[in-house]
């Protein structure tokens, strides 16, 4: 079955029967007048939405704004700065932590994740923890969690899980073939068939 275009798709079912990207879910946005701004799970939600309640648009549940004002762009940090519900993890943030932990900082989701959920607590307290969740590679078995939306790193990571003498390259092909074939609510994962796709 060829995957049709998104402008043809007319119910729930059949949209979330293939795998779409997200400049494909912007133009279905525009078709059915949605806003088309924000990420590709929220896009996703809001054409589902439409499509099931004849072309309403999803309630937005707005997030609430930051009340603090700290300028994280041009304040002098140190250890004793409070992280605020306004963080930005821009130049400034990274230089200071780089200073504090070496140059083997990184600004991992994982780490930005934690000082995010954690307004009140100080940088020396984001420090420790930074260096918490890197002790964690010491463990071989270790593996950071991929997002729900990452559908092709999580595919990658499975597919090379399972075929250890595989590439990367022979992990894309499959993907790419899959992609363009229906699948369950929108859904590419791996499966050990996919090796078809390499004959």
């Amino acid at each position: 079955m060829e995957k049709p275009k998104i402008t043809d798709i007319n119910s729930s079912a059949a949209f979330q029967s293939w795998y779409w990207l997200k400049v494909e879910m912007v133009e279905k946005c525009k078709q059915l007048g949605l806003p088309y701004s924000g990420g590709k799970f929220e896009l996703r939600d809001r054409i589902i939405y439409a499509l099931e309640n004849e072309g309403a648009v999803l309630p937005v549940v707005e997030k609430p704004r930051p009340s603090s004002r700290f300028n994280w762009s041009k304040a002098a940090l140190s250890l004793d700065t409070e992280i605020t519900d306004n963080v930005k993890f821009g130049p400034n943030f990274r230089r200071f932590m780089t200073t504090q932990i070496g140059p083997q900082f990184s600004c991992h989701s994982d780490f930005m994740d934690w000082v995010k959920e954690h307004p009140g607590k100080t940088l020396r307290d984001a420090v420790i923890k930074w260096e918490e969740l890197e002790r964690r590679k010491e463990d071989p078995s270790f593996q950071r969690e991929i997002a729900e939306h990452n559908m092709l790193a999580q595919y990658v990571r499975d597919f090379l899980a399972d075929n250890p003498n595989s590439r990367f390259k022979e992990a894309l092909i499959c993907w790419k073939t899959k992609k363009q074939l229906p699948a369950e609510k929108g859904f590419i994962r791996y499966n050990r068939k996919d090796l078809a796709f390499l004959q």
